[in-house]
């Protein structure tokens, strides 16, 4: 069952410290124009106190310990906690006005609860607080400042315009969960030797090469997560640099086969051996002509399994197409066997509908799945 967040107790209105100084005066019977005179301060400052036109500073706090007897500290913790109430008033009007934001992003508030993202909340100005914490930003100006601006190379497709909410959710996703990640600085070289050994978990179990897969990129400076991919956004997988030493490398197991995993991962390890430090490489269904996506195709085609290996295997036509061919030409290449598969089935070697039991159905383990 769900967990409705409950916010701590604070109420609407908080007694102006003026309101408490007034009535320390008509306790002991002492006049404005007296209590001035005590202090050393024009009337006029007294006044404006006491009908909270101005605030209580420090001095003003010790003066009235001297005068009144009352600790200085009562008078700033008074003082405190009504500009604290002031602005926690005008904070959830502003809430209450951006509720609509939510809505015209298309932020899946829904879902973002459920997976544990933010705290569960039926209030909409809560919703928005807890947002705006998430995508750590003080409004949604500044969220569309950030994310709207975002330089985003993906194969093209309608999926982030028309669903930038989600898109922009689950990268965050991505970037918080990789700042839990431990990483070395970035080393070309240690990335490429990973990648090399990284070939290797594609026949492990998912419990096992998951783990290995983090560990061992983190090692070169790459943070690899996963998060299941949102309602809607077609997103496979996303490189991005978080900082000049440290990338990221998201996948969502959208296919849930492992040749489309693998072949997602080492695309995006392309993108981060090939391309800048500046864009984020987000990766959705629909193909595109790109360089950068083409380029980080053939990374990933090469690195799985090499040009003249495959050259050699697709020539022997029967091979390629019998299940004990797949599997022998797998083993000799040290790969799992649907990684071949999906390869002929790209290079239109092989029917889709071919061969599809060899490839791994994979579901993650994780508290992040939808409940639905």
């Amino acid at each position: 069952m769900t967990n409705i967040h409950q916010n701590e107790y604070r109420p609407d209105y908080v007694s102006p410290p003026g309101e408490t100084l007034l009535e320390a005066l008509e306790a002991i019977g002492m006049p404005q124009t007296e209590l001035a005179k005590r202090m050393g301060r024009p009337i006029k400052t007294v006044n404006e106190i006491i009908r909270n036109k101005a605030s209580i500073t420090a001095e003003t706090a010790l003066q009235l310990e001297q005068v009144l007897r009352i600790p200085a500290s009562f008078w700033l913790n008074l003082e405190q906690q009504y500009q604290e109430s002031l602005a926690r008033l005008a904070e959830q009007e502003r809430l209450s006005s951006w509720v609509e934001w939510l809505k015209k992003k298309k932020i899946p508030i829904r879902q973002m609860m459920s997976r544990g993202w933010i705290p569960a909340s039926r209030d909409k100005s809560q919703q928005v607080l807890e947002c705006l914490k998430f995508f750590g930003v003080a409004s949604p100006d500044a969220w569309q400042a950030l994310w709207e601006n975002k330089e985003v190379a993906y194969r093209r497709s309608a999926a982030l315009e028309s669903n930038l909410g989600a898109a922009a959710a689950w990268l965050r996703q991505g970037e918080l969960k990789a700042q839990e990640i431990e990483c070395a600085p970035y080393r070309e070289e240690a990335f490429r030797d990973v990648l090399t050994s990284v070939r290797a978990l594609t026949v492990e179990p998912v419990d096992f090469f998951q783990k290995e897969l983090m560990k061992m990129c983190a090692y070169a400076g790459v943070a690899v997560v996963f998060v299941p991919e949102l309602p809607n956004t077609r997103i496979c997988g996303a490189t991005q640099w978080l900082t000049s030493t440290k990338a990221l490398v998201q996948l969502s197991l959208r296919y849930k086969t492992d040749d489309h995993l693998w072949f997602t991962f080492f695309h995006e390890a392309g993108h981060i051996l090939l391309h800048g430090k500046k864009q984020i490489f987000l990766e959705t269904e629909q193909k595109d002509r790109e360089k950068e996506e083409h380029e980080a195709n053939t990374f990933a085609a090469n690195i799985l399994i090499s040009p003249t290996e495959w050259a050699q295997f697709t020539a022997q036509r029967s091979s390629c197409r019998s299940k004990a061919g797949i599997r022998s030409f797998a083993q000799k290449m040290g790969i799992a066997s649907g990684i071949v598969v999906g390869r002929l089935q790209r290079d239109k070697l092989l029917e889709y509908h071919h061969c599809n039991d060899l490839k791994r159905h994979l579901e993650w383990a994780t508290e992040e799945a939808d409940s639905e």
